[in-house]
């Protein structure tokens, strides 16, 4: 089969690789559809923190397809089912896995991450994730692309969960990637009254707007603090959530919270910039919460997913590019550029086709 593998020194490799062989209580899944993230980006450039040295990775963490080898031990499943998998599986014993949430479990594992993941025509779906709940059958109407975009929507729900959108806050993306565009749409669903977005890119800026954003700005023509202040009556935002990996926009977000403000670090930061200077005293006088938010847990997933099928939040409205998987290196290229949004990869023409 032909997949994306990370090699540490070599970056992306596009190679054959041979199709996984399942044991009696796991699944082998045909994907059908898997997009590309940050992350695997990253991958490629500075490898991952998870990785042992020297080990390379199938890339790929979002994604969907069809159930196409089932282990006789394995119950619920059937070959033909379409699925949708949730990547992070927790060791299923520690105090996060307890409550569900193994995307914090200290020992975690994901695909595409320290497992082979999904930009390849096969997984295999090892016991823990079936026993887990990652492996959801997916409703008739929601499409294989669709649901490839279900994983990174559900790092959206979890940081609407944890930053608490309410009903007629105010809230300012930083970034109009397709992150910062579902966060803008998640925001809207959660009641916020207004949603700000700035981002460097006028392109993207006016998908914001067309997305439902009440204004937004480029920082080259307004200074972004000016702009809130102006915009707020000088009250600032009851919510920041920062899409772009930048500390001097985490620093500023602070600053531009109104009382009881509340901050989510949504993207993570390169670790020798990750020591940020707050303005404590503005956490501290204005009772501010800064949060973060890392992943999504299984619950965040289904939710992601219902979002999706009952039509509240229309994904494939940041896909910019479909390409068949056998032009991975193309799709990458895309991704790379910066030129796109959210770049997809199918694994059959009939889909291709249907896009």
């Amino acid at each position: 089969m032909i997949a994306a593998r990370y090699r540490p020194g070599i970056g992306l490799e596009v190679t054959e690789a041979p199709v996984p062989a399942v044991s009696e209580d796991e699944l082998l899944v045909r994907v059908e559809a898997t997009s590309i993230c940050g992350t695997d980006l990253k991958i490629i450039s500075c490898g991952h923190r998870k990785l042992a040295q020297g080990q390379a990775i199938i890339l790929g963490h979002e994604f969907a397809g069809v159930v196409e080898i089932v282990g006789r031990h394995v119950l619920g499943f059937r070959s033909g089912m379409r699925v949708g998998i949730a990547p992070n599986i927790g060791c299923g014993q520690c105090e996060m896995c307890a409550m569900g949430m193994m995307n914090m479990c200290p020992s975690y594992s994901a695909f595409g991450i320290d497992r082979d993941g999904s930009h390849a025509e096969f997984v295999k779906i090892p016991a823990s994730a079936i026993a887990q709940g990652n492996v959801v059958r997916l409703p008739e109407c929601i499409s294989m692309v669709e649901a490839s975009l279900a994983e990174p929507l559900s790092c959206v729900v979890n940081a609407s969960r944890v930053t608490g959108v309410n009903i007629g806050d105010t809230v300012l993306v930083y970034g109009a990637g397709a992150m910062g565009l579902l966060n803008l749409m998640v925001m809207l669903i959660s009641g916020a009254a207004q949603v700000f977005v700035v981002d460097l890119n006028e392109t993207r800026l006016e998908k914001a707007l067309q997305l439902g954003a009440s204004a937004v700005l480029n920082p080259k023509d307004e200074p972004v603090s000016d702009w809130v202040l102006r915009n707020t009556s000088g009250r600032g935002v009851d919510v920041a959530i920062v899409a772009v990996p930048n500390p001097d926009l985490q620093k500023q977000a602070v600053e531009l919270l109104a009382p009881y403000g509340r901050l989510c670090l949504f993207a993570g930061v390169n670790a020798s910039h990750s020591k940020v200077h707050l303005d404590t005293n503005a956490i501290h006088y204005k009772s501010l919460v800064v949060t973060g938010m890392t992943g999504g847990a299984v619950r965040d997933y289904r939710t992601a997913l219902k979002l999706i099928e009952s039509r509240r939040i229309d994904v494939k409205k940041v896909v910019s590019h479909v390409f068949p998987l056998k032009q991975v290196e193309r799709a990458y290229d895309i991704a790379k550029s910066g030129s796109g949004l959210k770049v997809v990869m199918v694994n059959s023409n009939d889909l291709f086709e249907s896009q």
